[in-house]
């Protein structure tokens, strides 16, 4: 079983779900890939202690107050994507990587990884904002690859204060 509810925010409205349990999805409205690891078995409950955590995790987020603990996470995807996504989790807020230094750091853990590979388990990050794929940046400072749309990961990046000096949007790309 899925449950699901709304929340609006400063980037659209959001759309989270749980398994009762954890977070498995956050997908901002019309965002790529758009609630793409839903269960066929799905029922609104916005009643729901992962919700709640959720919803003062994001609500603190976005008026950048001090953040509180994390709900607990249960993204779907294959190994590999797990590796990644937990590397994103060590992303500091304020702070941004490149999809080539993510990759590095798996293959120093001994995990097979090119950076496109990397990119392509960023994208399909079906928790968006919590598991922080908006931090990764391309090696040359275009804020590229976010399935939310390029403009909402600049607006995220700016919120949380990031130095965007020598970073720029993209003329053209998948994910503009």
């Amino acid at each position: 079983m899925t449950y699901l509810m709304k929340m609006p925010s400063p980037v659209g409205q959001l759309h989270l779900a749980s398994d009762g349990e954890a977070i498995t999805g956050l997908w901002i409205e019309g965002q790529k890939y758009f609630a793409a690891t839903l269960d066929s078995d799905i029922r609104e409950q916005p009643e729901l202690p992962p919700f709640y955590q959720a919803v003062d995790w994001l609500t603190a987020y976005f008026a950048q107050k001090p953040l509180p603990l994390m709900p607990p996470l249960a993204p779907k995807g294959s190994s590999f994507r797990q590796a990644v996504w937990q590397q994103l989790l060590a992303i500091p807020y304020g702070f941004t990587t490149t999809y080539g230094r993510l990759a590095s750091t798996l293959r120093d853990a001994g995990i097979s990884a090119a950076a496109q590979a990397v990119g392509g388990a960023v994208g399909h990050n079906p928790i968006s904002i919590l598991i922080p794929c908006h931090r990764v940046v391309g090696a040359d400072g275009s804020l590229t690859g976010y399935a939310g749309g390029i403009h909402i990961k600049e607006q995220l990046l700016e919120l949380e204060g990031v130095d965007m000096r020598g970073m720029y949007l993209p003329k053209k790309g998948t994910a503009l």
